[in-house]
């Protein structure tokens, strides 16, 4: 039922328990997993001016997603990592309608606080305009 899931990842402790669901849907369905990763403009900036290069800035970026990575290996998924650019809600909803994928795994919550007190969380806007089921993890 679930062979094409979308995990959603910003490295947050909601992002790594929406992982373990994740995992157990995969391995139940023998699924693949595609982690999305979004970097946001604001991100973007304060990685480039706290960081001395691309490379330096990319390795951070992994190492955010590493416990996440770290689990996929360990449970032997096939998965595949997406990093891109743009707020995060409407840049993983748009990934996500226009990929084939038979659900969405999303934390209830990230690691932008201000975020989602203020613009609504990411999760939520997943949810209302994803074309496919989608599973939030508390």
């Amino acid at each position: 039922m679930f062979k094409n899931i979308l995990l959603a990842s910003d490295g947050s402790v909601h992002s790594i328990r929406a992982a373990e669901k994740a995992v157990a849907l995969a391995k139940l369905h023998q699924a693949k997993i595609d982690l999305i990763y979004s970097i946001d403009g604001s991100t973007s900036k304060s990685d480039v001016l706290t960081n001395n290069s691309k490379y330096e800035v990319e390795i951070k970026r992994k190492e955010k997603l590493a416990p996440v990575v770290e689990l996929l290996e360990k449970e032997e998924i096939n998965y595949q990592i997406h990093m891109i650019h743009g707020e995060p809600g409407p840049a993983i909803v748009e990934f996500a309608n226009k990929g084939n994928y038979d659900c969405v795994v999303v934390g209830s919550r990230g690691l932008n606080k201000l975020q989602t007190m203020v613009l609504g969380s990411v999760s939520h806007k997943i949810a209302k305009r994803v074309e496919v089921p989608v599973l939030i993890v508390k």
